[in-house]
């Protein structure tokens, strides 16, 4: 069921369109197995939305309201859902989804209703990529963001890799860009494995990981690449890969999944997002609200909301109005502005956000119950050449 909510934590707005408001659709997972990261994602807009518009809830005297629609993790949902909020309620910018998948869905009907879709948190090179059209953009990282991030943290001569993923775009695209990623270190990929995404029996694929390595000389890594439950890294690991010379290695996640890496210590990768890490005035702000509204710090898919959050409200000001999706889409091209994670920059040719990433190695530490990922060096835009994909 539609639910339509000001921007204002505590505010009420009729569901009656007023004359003059500014009219934003949350087009996301709220349930379904990525439910967690959906929710993470709506806070985190909110608050960033919060943010920027100084805590008035207002541009330029305009209200800002947001329309929460389900995609439930079902493309055609997504697809139904993301045109009734266009042309039922005349929502003159979108945000979301969750899943690569359900994105896919999404971004014709963006471009039939000539409608701005900012793509957040979905990662499938895709699209922004070989799916794409002019009318998205993406705050959240793709494949390549998270594949080039991770070579480099992990990549060099003399190195064999085997890859675990989910089959769906989020898994195959993220391999493909990370064994290209891999081969400008001097790396190699030895063996590819795809499981269903709600595989929780992951013996038969790590055997096949397994055997696959155990005649390969020098250091062997175990790359994984998963988004919601199953915990393959753990249930893996418990499977003693060290037999066979075998490290695991993968990216962040949110903090429940970092449990998981508390079995770890030492394991390195690169992440999108972990609250201590960025040092910026934003990170201060939203580590400081979440933590007193919440109780909790902010987690992976939060700060990516807030960036979501943010770059709407800056498009409209630079734009002048919602109203006029050309005039914001030339004021996107190319437009710069500060998140949790710093500087981020709208690539003009195919409107991916292009930002910092963070390879980390994993900590054990008093008072955390997870594996923490400590910051080895930032990744810069400038240490990333993100390919240009939808040409």
């Amino acid at each position: 069921m539609q639910r339509i909510l000001a921007l204002g934590w505590a505010a009420a707005v009729a569901a009656t369109p007023l004359a003059a408001e500014i009219r934003i659709a949350h087009v996301y997972g709220k349930t379904g197995a990525l439910e967690a990261y959906a929710a993470q994602s709506h806070t985190g807009l909110m608050l960033g939305l919060e943010y920027a518009t100084g805590g008035t809830m207002e541009i330029d005297g305009e209200p800002i309201v947001v329309i929460e629609k389900d995609t439930q993790l079902k493309p055609d949902i997504g697809k139904a859902v993301l045109a009734e909020a266009y042309g039922d309620d005349d929502a003159q910018i979108a945000v979301g989804p969750v899943s690569s998948g359900v994105a896919l869905a999404m971004l014709p009907v963006a471009e039939e209703y000539e409608r701005i879709l900012l793509v957040e948190p979905a990662v499938a090179d895709s699209i922004t990529g070989s799916d794409w059209n002019r009318f998205i953009f993406r705050t959240g990282r793709n494949s390549s963001q998270d594949a080039i991030a991770n070579a480099v943290a992990l990549g060099g001569e003399g190195v064999t890799v085997a890859t675990l993923a989910q089959d769906y775009a989020f898994g195959r695209d993220g391999v493909a860009a990370f064994k290209e990623a891999l081969e400008a270190t001097g790396a190699t990929v030895a063996h590819e494995e795809y499981v269903p995404t709600d595989t929780t029996d992951f013996t038969a694929a790590a055997e096949r990981i397994f055997q696959a390595m155990a005649g390969i000389e020098g250091k062997k890594k175990l790359f994984i690449i998963w988004a919601g439950g199953g915990n393959p890294m753990g249930k893996i690991n418990a499977m003693d890969p060290s037999r066979f010379g075998v490290e695991i290695a993968t990216g962040g996640n949110i903090l429940a999944a970092l449990t998981a890496y508390k079995e770890l210590p030492g394991m390195e990768g690169a992440t999108y997002y972990y609250y201590e890490i960025p040092q910026n005035p934003v990170n201060d702000w939203l580590v400081k609200e979440h933590m007193a509204r919440f109780g909790t710090p902010p987690d992976f898919f939060t700060a990516g909301g807030m960036a979501a959050g943010i770059a709407v409200v800056e498009a409209i000001k630079k734009a002048g109005g919602a109203d006029d999706t050309e005039a914001l889409i030339a004021a996107m091209e190319g437009m710069e502005f500060e998140t949790p994670k710093g500087k981020m920059m709208f690539r003009p040719e195919d409107h991916q956000a292009l930002q910092s990433m963070y390879h980390f190695r994993t900590e054990i530490q008093d008072g955390k119950d997870y594996g923490v990922p400590v910051l080895v060096r930032e990744i810069g835009i400038a240490d990333m050449n993100i390919p240009i994909r939808n040409k």
